[in-house]
């Protein structure tokens, strides 16, 4: 075939039918995106709404204005005190996992101990197993053994107890990605083990500790079967288990009573998380090099 018999190139599409093409692809991923958003955005927007609706219903709908919701749960006498035995609780047990937790952690990734990935996930496959329902019954045991019922140390232990093997799992990542070199210094000019973690090591881990510390209280302040068991005076219950009060006497649900208290059950834990992204953004930060 020669060059003046070659058969014609075949026409290219129009650009317009391309950029028609694509169009329609991005409204239809916006699309797709707006109904996921819609579907977890109205759970929050209904508890945003039904605290300040003076009737309150699982539908969606205009609320009807009112402040009464929040002084008719202010007037039950163990709602504020729930809310502080939270934090005692969750502030407690978060502390104690994240300096038993960094303890551990520093210990299993510098020493170089026997089989010791075998153990890290033999205590994380034992912590999400045996826990919750599983155990209540020997940890009821062992608790009023050492007199430990209706008492918060008793919760706390517990429920750190359970946190604690996760959070060292987790923990070790972020002391395996330190440098070393610093620490090698420290030593030099007879630094304690303890001093180089604390003047160290801790400063550059502290976005993994914030995120421990994070993990730990919101996992205490959602606890409801713990406390719900090893407590008896409703004085020294928290909010999860004072929120399980807040039906009638057949059952139903108080939707007033539990939206309010939803509401400002969640904010601190939301402030917190705030609060702490913010400031360490759960990322390294720094200029230590490797």
């Amino acid at each position: 075939m020669t060059p003046d018999t070659a058969p014609p190139a075949r026409p290219a599409a129009p650009a317009g039918a391309a950029r028609a093409r694509h169009a329609v692809a991005a409204l239809g991923r916006a699309t797709f995106l707006a109904l996921v958003a819609g579907f977890f955005a109205l759970p929050l927007l209904w508890l945003a709404a039904a605290p300040f609706d003076a009737h309150p219903t699982i539908t969606t709908s205009m609320p009807e204005f009112t402040h009464r919701n929040f002084q008719a749960l202010l007037d039950n006498p163990y709602v504020l005190s729930s809310l502080g035995n939270s934090v005692l609780q969750a502030g407690a047990s978060a502390a104690l996992v994240v300096v038993l937790a960094a303890l551990a952690a520093y210990a299993l990734s510098r020493v170089r101990v026997p089989g010791r990935d075998a153990l890290l996930y033999v205590l994380l496959l034992l912590s999400s197993v045996v826990t919750g329902t599983a155990a209540m019954v020997p940890i009821f045991e062992l608790a009023t053994r050492l007199n430990l019922i209706d008492t918060h140390l008793g919760v706390v232990l517990t429920l750190s107890g359970g946190l604690l093997p996760a959070a060292i799992f987790i923990l070790k990542d972020f002391m395996d990605g330190t440098p070393t070199s610093y620490e090698e210094s420290a030593r030099v000019f007879g630094a304690s083990p303890l001093q180089i973690l604390w003047h160290i090591v801790v400063p550059v881990v502290r976005p993994g500790l914030a995120t421990i510390a994070v993990w730990s209280v919101a996992s205490v302040w959602g606890s409801f079967l713990t406390p719900f068991i090893l407590l008896r005076d409703p004085g020294k219950a928290p909010g999860a288990v004072i929120l399980y009060t807040l039906y009638t006497e057949g059952g139903s649900p108080r939707l007033d009573l539990i939206s309010t208290f939803s509401l400002l059950y969640s904010l601190p834990v939301v402030l917190m998380y705030v609060f702490v992204s913010r400031r360490y953004g759960f990322r390294f930060h720094g200029g230590i090099k490797r």
